[in-house]
């Protein structure tokens, strides 16, 4: 399971504003800034820190549970080659009481395999509410600064934004800003790690 651009721009759905009857229009603000303009949600993820060290790290429990499964799996399969081998040497309580073992033992794997593979897709899932959440309060805070009434969120090949001013992209601003944002926190957790382990 891997947190795939495509999934996580589909969660950036766009941070709408209650927008006027004259945003259609897009007409400027007093200030001379837009009512409306748009992210690259693709560009945006792309480029996010904080989603690309989300992304690793859930990828790299994905293939550690996957190496942990793998090794299970294969220490099942040698068990069952195992009683294969000795079948014809056991008595047929023990022959049956070991099948029965080896049945329970195939159902807990794959449970196993089940509860991970859920497991993953809803930290996944929480994962991406926490992206989505931290980029929609940056916009509704930059949208209070700039007076947008609506900004939409753009993604080439699955947009109902079909063509887009350059100077309504915001996307590097928002990067910019969520990327310095996340290096002050990791900044303030490393500095805390440090004062917990005096």
């Amino acid at each position: 399971m891997t947190l795939g651009l495509a999934a996580a721009s589909a969660m950036l759905v766009a941070c709408n504003q209650t927008p006027n009857n004259n945003t259609a229009a897009n007409v400027e603000t007093a200030a001379g800034s837009p009512d409306i303009v748009y992210v690259n949600s693709d560009s945006l993820l792309a480029n996010y820190d904080y989603f690309k060290d989300v992304r690793d790290r859930l990828q790299t429990k994905a293939e550690q549970k996957e190496k942990d499964l793998r090794a299970q799996a294969e220490s099942f399969q040698k068990e069952v080659q195992r009683f294969q081998q000795n079948a014809a040497g056991m008595s047929q309580q023990q022959a049956e009481s070991t099948q029965q073992r080896l049945m329970q033992k195939q159902q807990q794997l794959q449970a196993l395999q089940q509860s991970s593979g859920n497991e993953l897709v809803s930290e996944e899932s929480e994962e991406m509410k926490k992206i989505y959440d931290r980029v929609e309060e940056y916009l509704k805070q930059l949208s209070n600064e700039e007076g947008y009434k609506m900004v939409l969120t753009y993604q080439r090949g699955n947009s109902a934004i079909l063509y887009g001013d350059s100077t309504l992209d915001i996307t590097e601003q928002v990067v910019a800003a969520l990327n310095k944002t996340y290096e002050s926190e990791k900044a303030e957790t490393a500095t805390e790690k440090k004062e917990e382990k005096k």
